[in-house]
């Protein structure tokens, strides 16, 4: 089902909804960090420092025109600051450079403290670097992550305002778009469980982002999973 998605994911965003230039792939990051996935990177020095008056923005959003559609929004105070699975990664032609990450939650995620604390260092690192993230996380808070992955991803970034976020018990279930820039920020999406899933935004610059469709992406890869195992997750 993860694997599914994921390509679905991928295929919508190549299909359109990315700006001229861009495109998408389900990659494996190696065990340690999310820097691995360079490897594909070519060496070109046109578009390293990046900027959208450089390039088409297509079918990119402003923020400033239209602010993502989310129910929460939080800017870091301090400067700005996983995994044996696919993660979408977002990648711009001209010198094959990333830009941003989409990553869906496993149980595996947030089952250890040390698996969390892997995951949750591979994001900051992301954020550090100027990659912008994507983060669905489908699965209730934990012993290890009280507060969504979320509150563990924001206290390596803002311990401060970390500290004041707190998960809505009735909408235990996160979706959250970061930002990468001096200052991140975190445009949170609490959804409760069988809700359908917004389209959340997927920044490609600091200002520019895409809306990615995730409750038709989900559905196209439910569709494919055998009736053997809907039963399962269905608890039938």
């Amino acid at each position: 089902m993860h694997g599914s998605w994921i390509t679905h994911l991928k295929e919508a965003l190549n299909k359109g909804l990315l700006p001229p230039g861009y495109y998408a792939l389900a990659e494996q990051p190696a065990e340690e960090a999310w820097p691995d996935v360079l490897a594909l990177e070519a060496a070109d020095s046109e578009f390293s420092t990046g900027g959208w008056p450089h390039r088409d923005p297509g079918a990119a959003i402003a923020v400033a025109e239209r602010p993502p559609q989310v129910s929460l929004t939080i800017t870091a105070e301090a400067e700005r600051v996983a995994l044996k699975q696919r993660t979408l990664v977002i990648r711009h032609a001209t010198g094959d450079r990333i830009v941003a990450l989409l990553e869906i939650v496993s149980p595996g995620t947030k089952d250890r403290k040390f698996s969390l604390d892997r995951f949750v260092d591979k994001a900051a690192s992301a954020l550090r670097q100027g990659y912008h993230l994507l983060i669905v996380d489908l699965f209730p808070p934990g012993p290890h992550d009280r507060q969504g992955v979320h509150g563990a991803v924001w206290a390596a970034v803002d311990g401060l305002e970390a500290a004041r976020y707190r998960q809505p018990v009735d909408k235990p279930l996160t979706l959250v778009a970061y930002e990468a820039k001096d200052a991140p920020t975190a445009y949170i999406e609490p959804i409760a469980v069988g809700s359908l899933l917004p389209d959340m935004p997927l920044f490609l610059d600091a200002g520019w982002y895409v809306n990615v469709p995730l409750e038709q992406t989900y559905m196209q890869a439910w569709r494919g999973v055998p009736e053997r195992w809907r039963r399962v997750i269905e608890g039938g």
